[in-house]
């Protein structure tokens, strides 16, 4: 290859790689080269050494799709909307990590935008994705969300959407949560079977919508099993909009609980940071976990099997929430495509215990 051929490439290499380069340097007419490199329907009319050809020609100019031209025309952008309310909330990672790996393999391109828990914020950002022209929207909900109205434009925009670990009874919008009565049942259950009788609750925020279930799990199992429950060891979590709250809340509470005439050999926290700043005051109460007090949260938040001692706590299988809800709203995208009527899918998956080192028979 000449000096002057090698200049020539190095500079298409710098600009941006055209069809007509391509058609160029393969010898072929642009529409031919047009065919192949888009795998067009006529492709498979084109000999194999040709294609070959193109291709071989493509690769070595660095010639790259102009896939936002191609979404202009087509009217696709491939990308999904991922709505996080809160980037540090330890829920988020692996239902974050469910998502990603299943718009991966199916050739998506998620846009994530974290709303710091602000409704402004919030509108903002569902604005510009709407103006992005995404093709579907997936929201890591918490307890925020309950006010916040985007219902109507959303199904103005019919735009697929799931929202994971709020349970929503609408027809537009899809939802993906654990089943928190099931949960709560099995961890009061586990408690029961080890031996407890005196078990204090920290509950989660009344306006929580995960709250109630996880309550109405430990009465029905107390109705069916005669086991009192003593409302005086009873407390609830305050409301909060930063998720790492409820580690000072649960410590708070613990203390007042220990300070209470009221005694108890077994912890139920609400979630995995609740039980975090529980067992930090029962230490500093010269307490040993899981000797004199058992644990157990709910989550199975990343850091549960680091703690001392690791926590038993109801795990929810979060990148299996965050894979289901880009399965649902991928099928709402085909059906968009196809010009089919959407239909809100509401999916409640089964929590299951994790036994670790916070919780023991009472001796």
């Amino acid at each position: 290859m000449s000096p002057r051929n090698q200049d020539e490439k190095l500079g298409m290499k710098n600009a941006a790689v055209t069809i007509r380069d391509v058609a160029k340097e393969s010898g072929f007419s642009p529409t031919t080269v047009s065919i192949v490199l888009n795998s067009a329907p006529l492709a498979r009319y084109i000999p194999a050494v040709t294609k070959k050809r193109i291709e071989r020609a493509a690769k070595s100019l660095g010639y790259r799709p102009n896939l936002f031209a191609r979404s202009l025309r087509s009217q696709r952008s491939h990308t999904v909307g991922v709505m996080v309310f809160d980037m540090t909330d330890p829920f988020c990672t692996l239902v974050l990590r469910g998502i990603e790996n299943t718009l991966y393999q199916s050739s998506y391109l998620p846009i994530l935008t974290d709303v710091h828990n602000e409704r402004s914020r919030f509108e903002r950002y569902l604005e510009m994705l709407l103006d992005r022209r995404v093709e579907a929207l997936i929201v890591v909900a918490n307890w925020l969300f309950v006010d916040i109205d985007v219902l109507a434009d959303l199904e103005k925009s019919s735009i697929p959407t799931a929202m994971i670990g709020r349970e929503l009874q609408n027809d537009s919008i899809s939802s993906v949560m654990v089943d928190n009565e099931v949960g709560a049942h099995a961890a009061i259950e586990h408690l029961h079977s080890l031996g407890h009788r005196k078990i204090a609750f920290i509950r989660g925020p009344k306006t929580l919508g995960d709250s109630a279930p996880r309550w109405k799990g430990v009465k029905t199992f107390a109705k069916s099993s005669s086991l009192e429950l003593d409302l005086k060891l009873v407390v609830d979590l305050p409301e909060s909009g930063d998720p790492i709250s409820s580690f000072e809340a649960g410590y708070k509470l613990t203390e007042e609980l220990l300070k209470g005439k009221r005694s108890f050999t077994a912890l139920m926290a609400f979630d995995d940071m609740t039980a975090f700043g529980a067992i930090r005051a029962l230490a500093k109460a010269g307490l040993h976990v899981p000797q004199d007090c058992s644990v157990i949260g709910f989550d199975d938040v990343a850091t549960c099997s680091l703690y001392t001692p690791p926590l038993t706590t109801v795990r929810q299988p979060m990148e299996a929430m965050g894979t289901i809800a880009v399965n649902i709203v991928l099928q709402g995208i085909n059906c968009v495509q196809e010009k089919r009527p959407m239909v809100a899918v509401h999916r409640k998956v089964a929590p299951e215990l994790a036994m670790r080192e916070s919780t023991c028979s009472l001796s």
